[in-house]
């Protein structure tokens, strides 16, 4: 095994250690400018004709929920292909508030649970992401209780946890809300208890937060209508390393049988299918030609669909390998519309919405998107719109915007509101004529790893404003 270093985290209601070293050289900042802006920001010169390969990070939104599950765990758990995101860090964080030790070494964390006494994370920490709430079922589960703030997270609509804490109440917890936490106990003082659920909805976080409950819970578990999702069945795969009983992941039912205890055990996260999807579209938007890896191609169907329908060559290299070509001779001038309606996997993933949504204002001919997971994932419009993009909501049908004909997009001063909407921008600042300064870096920074670097190694003018130090 790799040597860790140590960094000796103990404990503190507000860890203040960067868990994390730097990976890559610092991104190239552009000085001349520092002095004149507070906060970050993203230059991007175009259009940009990208070409070359591009490195997959490992998935966020598998790496989230695994990181909590090992609070499941006795022993060590070493999680290898973690992304260096703020997400992350903040994931490490929150298991040191409640004792844990967490080790890492580039993109691998060793986490350590044997040390856990608090079942109540800092709540500082649990606000700043929507994951840091995955604690709750593995703290309810193996201390048999637990007192987590509400979470935090990117605003794209209601995403509320009623479905979690229904699910716990089937499975013999007490469950209150109280001055802005919620607080889950073992009913019988002892631990939860095999029960079954059907979820109103296949909600990602609810179905993971239960799958970790469920594990150690005395008995076996039914739950019914939960995600499909790959990031499901990656942590399914851990908890049954670690020697969690878990049947049917990836499909709508799960069947668990509870284990007193799991133990530790190896990972390797999967590669970002989010990510992934957005350097292809980053391919598309500029009509170039890329390649991207490692990818698990089944996992991008519905993605690779909707760009070969618009015009778009896919060609799968190797297992792990995709090409993706938008370049003129093939109708790369002439990408046509085409239809996008959100949903549940293997439906189009609304977190790539907003980047699809982009390339279509550069497609020939009406193209409809339509948002059904998350209602207010729309606030890239208002921005896409002072690029010159043709986009109008359609009233007649919730949540649906269309892009009309060919846009002409010219560079404009924009503000990312959250992760993937600030992508879009990215994207469209790809393609547009000119100079797009972004702002509200932070935002996207939480979901691409070393994303400017990745940029530029395509060929993409792409530089980082920073502030002066005070």
């Amino acid at each position: 095994m790799a040597s860790f270093s140590t960094l000796n985290l103990s404990p503190s209601p507000k860890p203040t250690h960067s868990l994390l070293k730097p990976l890559i050289p610092a991104p190239e900042i552009d000085t001349r400018t520092q002095i004149q802006t507070p906060y970050p920001k993203l230059i991007l010169t175009g259009p940009s004709q990208l070409s070359g390969h591009v490195s997959i990070s490992g998935s966020k939104n598998s790496a989230l929920p695994i990181l909590a599950a090992t609070l499941c765990c006795s022993g060590t758990s070493r999680i290898q292909n973690v992304p260096d995101l703020f997400d992350t860090r903040t994931m490490a964080s929150v298991l040191v508030s409640l004792g844990a030790k967490v080790e890492v070494l580039d993109n691998e964390m060793l986490v350590n649970t044997d040390g856990v006494g608090s079942v109540e994370p800092n709540a500082d920490e649990i606000q700043k992401i929507r994951g840091g709430f995955f604690v709750i079922g593995p703290l309810v589960a193996r201390f048999g209780e637990a007192v987590v703030a509400l979470p935090g997270g990117c605003n794209i609509g209601v995403r509320p946890v009623d479905l979690h804490i229904r699910g716990l109440q089937s499975l013999g917890a007490v469950v209150e809300l109280r001055d802005g936490k919620v607080q889950a106990y073992a009913a019988n003082g002892r631990g939860l208890v095999g029960g079954s659920f059907q979820l109103d909805y296949p909600s990602v976080g609810a179905t993971e937060t239960l799958m970790m409950a469920a594990c150690m819970a005395d008995g076996t578990t039914v739950l019914s209508n939960v995600a499909r999702e790959p990031e499901v069945v990656d942590l399914a795969r851990f908890l049954t390393n670690c020697g969690a009983c878990v049947d049917g992941a990836g499909s709508n039912k799960l069947v668990i049988k509870g284990k007193s205890q799991l133990r530790g055990c190896e990972c390797v996260v999967a590669p970002d299918r989010i990510e992934a999807g957005t350097f292809m579209l980053a391919a598309a938007i500029t009509r170039s030609c890329i390649s991207i890896s490692p990818v698990i191609p089944c996992q991008m169907s519905s993605l690779i669909h909707k760009l070969s329908a618009a015009g778009c060559k896919i060609k799968k290299c190797s297992h792990d390998t995709l090409e993706v070509s938008a370049v003129s001779g093939r109708g790369g001038d002439n990408l046509l519309s085409v239809v996008v309606k959100t949903g549940p996997y293997p439906g189009f993933p609304t977190d790539l919405q907003p980047q699809i949504m982009a390339l279509l204002t550069t497609c020939n001919g009406l193209s409809s998107v339509e948002e059904s997971v998350f209602d207010k994932r729309m606030s890239h419009v208002s921005e896409l719109l002072k690029l010159g993009a043709k986009i109008q909501e359609n009233s007649m049908i919730v949540l649906t915007h269309v892009c009309y004909h060919v846009s002409v997009l010219n560079g404009s001063s924009l503000v990312a509101n959250d992760i993937r909407g600030g992508m879009s921008l990215v994207l469209a600042g790809l393609a547009a004529e000119g100079t797009t300064e972004i702002s509200g870096v932070a935002h996207i920074d939480r979901g691409y790893e070393n994303l400017d670097m990745k940029l530029r190694f395509l060929g993409a003018d792409v530089k980082r404003l920073m502030p002066l130090a005070s």
